[in-house]
């Protein structure tokens, strides 16, 4: 008598030409390509406003300085322009970002196991808060303690009596602060990558603790490409990482295969 097994683990996928493939992934891109540019006419439209809240922990900064009404300047005609599209590029990546995760699970979810779809869900849902975690640092700690550095070598009298005032440009400064959000962002993915290394068995929690003191090194030298020429702000993001990479130790031992597993 023929007897089915049950099914453990299913799979919620169903027989599909490579052209019906093509044509899912064809629509999902132009959702996440409509969401993007539904976003950037959005943030284009506040891109003033958004400006500002990235300008304005230098505005503080400038207010500590003494001067009264903090201002950026421009150079070139066509600078703002650019700068506002270069903005709404910026919010429509963070605000559309979970539309086009979305639909990146929506095209992949059908071909994944049970198991693997509560594999992967507690990382697809991890990593943009790592990110906003990442960004939020750079932008309430590193800073404003950045930016008081940088202002501090403003002087009245100059040198032979000529005044060093800061004049900062607006898109010499959103290209800096933009740079910043995204690299402390990146970085902060660190654990979601390492952890998921170690749940498929390609490192292990004992290979990264053998590996600890290079890791460090690596730390200073990517926060030394990433982060302005200031300790500072170099620290600022070598220490979080130095955290971030003990942390995926942790999560690697316990996500790692046992013996037994293997």
């Amino acid at each position: 008598m023929d007897q089915q097994a049950p099914i453990e683990d299913p799979i919620n996928d169903k027989p599909m030409p490579l052209l019906e493939h093509l044509l899912e992934l064809r629509r999902r891109l132009m959702y996440s390509i409509a969401a993007f540019m539904v976003m950037f006419g959005i943030c284009y439209y506040f891109s003033g406003q958004i400006y500002y809240f990235l300008a304005e922990p230098l505005a503080h900064v400038l207010e500590g300085q003494g001067m009264h009404t903090p201002h950026l300047i421009y150079t070139q005609l066509y600078e703002v322009f650019f700068t506002k599209i270069k903005v709404a590029m910026f919010g429509a990546a963070f605000t559309a970002f979970p539309i086009i995760a979305s639909q990146l699970w929506l095209f992949i979810a059908p071909g994944l196991y049970r198991s693997e779809k509560r594999a992967l869900l507690p990382f697809l849902v991890s990593s943009p808060v790592l990110f906003l975690l990442g960004g939020a640092l750079a932008y309430y700690v590193v800073f404003p303690f950045a930016w008081k550095f940088f202002a501090s070598f403003q002087s009245s009298t100059g040198g032979g009596g000529v005044p060093i005032e800061l004049l900062p440009r607006v898109s010499e400064y959103l290209d800096l602060v933009m740079k910043l959000i995204f690299a402390f962002g990146l970085t902060f993915q660190l654990p979601v990558l390492l952890t998921l290394l170690a749940k498929v068995g390609i490192v292990t929690s004992g290979g990264l603790k053998k590996f600890r003191r290079y890791a460090y090194v690596a730390m200073f030298v990517v926060a030394a490409i990433l982060a302005p020429p200031d300790v500072f702000t170099q620290v600022s993001l070598a220490l979080p990482l130095i955290g971030l990479y003990e942390i995926s130790v942790l999560m690697a031992r316990l996500v790692e295969p046992k013996p037994a597993e293997i």
